[in-house]
């Protein structure tokens, strides 16, 4: 693993692998604000999927002005652009693990930032009118192994001790008969049912929201810079940053690196912190059987040593009950190690790919049925994640780097942590009075940059 972790990072590939979200890319996908790119700017931005557009709107929200936004490829490309769809935060599955290395109130207020960013999400679609197939509702995790069944009733007991009446420790416990009947699950191949837990989650296009949320930038006067790679920072004598581009260089008072699994190749400090991570998806044609209704929950699988989840489109949507699958890490060889360090989201592995195309009919048996005539499979690609050695996000202002500001490495959890992230970094960049105890009430400190744990070793997923 240290040596997949070793491997530098590159840019961001060209002819990526095309998502199911970009089939018809929006209106600005390559839009460039100016033909020429500004000489200076306030603020530059590098990166325009979710972290981007979030830091970029609370900035500009807040009064700033003068902002450039610099993306490799299209707009919202990246992990953004190519992630399953699914707002789910599943906290009882590490509550505990935070709660033995940070203690309880840690573990607590990571599980109340992951729901308060599920439901700021679809709020903000809500609000702004972005259409992003935005559908808020319940999730399940079936879950095949009994080892982690029991380890799940455990967290969901410790979480209602330890946040008793607190929406973020709501669940429901569901056995084998309740699964088959309430959630058409049955055997996940081989293996039998142990139980399941239902709680709140959603699912959207993380593409469509992404790029709705740049559209209200753009309109409060963000300069979008896209195809346009950042090809190096250098700090300036006297302060500020001179970023390199393809198209020339931009000087910025301060500059943001909203650019998850890709930030060690402009910041070699995180080279081994903040490792890459291949993911992969499909999305399939229901089968003949699936209820005509709809399904009643998104879904997880769990099985011993990983996990897959999916959602259905919801009615109303483009491909009305498609169902968008991905995960396998666990089934390639050696248990994914080399999708690890790797940015190459060109390409596929083809067990991981073949293991999902087999997954469904496995999962949902007969419910499933025989296969649309057109075929199981619309399409198929992969994504670049970023993991780090604690499996918590970077958030802050680079230690000894005056106005080198980050938010990056989701560890394939971005859509639960992406907003309420860049919220808290907008906040870091402005200060003011009380501005680190208002801060403290609700953002873990465990997420914050610090010399500590950019010395850490990575080890592998741990999220």
């Amino acid at each position: 693993m240290e040596q997949r972790a070793a491997i530098p990072v590159t840019l961001p590939r060209d002819n990526p692998t095309q998502s199911y979200w970009q089939l018809e890319p929006d209106e600005i996908a390559d839009l460039r604000s100016t033909d020429a790119l500004p000489d200076k700017a306030d603020t530059v931005i590098i990166g325009s999927g979710i972290t981007g557009a979030a830091v970029a709107f609370n900035l500009l929200s807040n009064g700033a002005r003068d902002i450039v936004m610099l993306e490799a490829r299209q707009a919202s490309s990246g992990a953004t652009g190519r992630n399953g769809g699914h707002t789910k935060a599943a906290s009882y599955r590490s509550f505990l693990d935070h709660e033995g290395a940070h203690g309880t109130a840690a573990a607590v207020k990571i599980a109340r930032l992951e729901l308060a960013n599920i439901r700021a999400v679809h709020a903000f679609a809500r609000e702004h009118g972005i259409a992003c197939d935005s559908k808020p509702g319940d999730t399940v995790d079936i879950v095949y192994d009994a080892a982690q069944w029991a380890h799940d009733q455990r967290a969901v007991a410790a979480m209602r001790a330890a946040m008793p009446g607190d929406d973020a420790a709501v669940y429901t416990l569901h056995g084998p008969d309740e699964v088959r009947d309430r959630f058409f699950c049955g055997r996940g191949g081989d293996e039998a049912v142990a139980g399941a837990v239902s709680y709140e989650a959603g699912s959207l296009s993380a593409y469509k929201f992404a790029v709705g949320a740049l559209k209200l930038c753009l309109a409060k006067g963000l300069n979008l810079q896209t195809n346009t790679p950042a090809l190096g920072l250098r700090k300036l004598e006297g302060g500020g940053w001179r970023v390199e581009t393809d198209r020339g260089s931009i000087l910025a008072r301060r500059v943001v690196l909203a650019t998850n699994g890709y930030t060690a190749r402009l910041w070699k400090k995180f080279q081994g912190v903040i490792v890459p991570l291949r993911g992969h998806v499909i999305a399939a044609r229901q089968g003949r059987n699936m209820p005509s209704e709809g399904l009643p929950a998104t879904y997880s699988f769990i099985y011993e040593k990983g996990y897959d989840y999916m959602i259905q489109r919801p009615k109303g949507s483009k491909f009305e009950g498609d169902i968008v699958i991905g995960g396998a890490l666990a089934k390639a060889v050696d248990e994914g190690l080399e999708e690890y360090g790797t940015t190459d989201d060109t390409a596929f592995d083809g067990v991981i790919t073949q293991f999902l195309y087999e997954s469904l009919p496995q999962y949902f048996g007969d419910n499933w049925g025989a296969d649309d005539p057109d075929g199981r499979i619309r399409k198929a690609w992969t994504g670049i994640m970023g993991f780090s050695p604690d499996g918590f996000p970077l958030v802050g202002e680079m230690p000894g780097e005056k106005d080198l500001w980050v938010s990056s490495s989701f560890q394939g959890h971005g859509m639960v942590l992406c907003w309420m992230c860049a919220r808290a970094l907008v906040a870091m960049m402005e200060g003011g009075a009380g501005a680190d105890e208002k801060l403290d009430s609700w953002f873990p400190e465990v997420f914050k940059i610090t010399e500590e744990r950019l010395r850490l070793t990575f080890k592998g997923r741990l999220s």
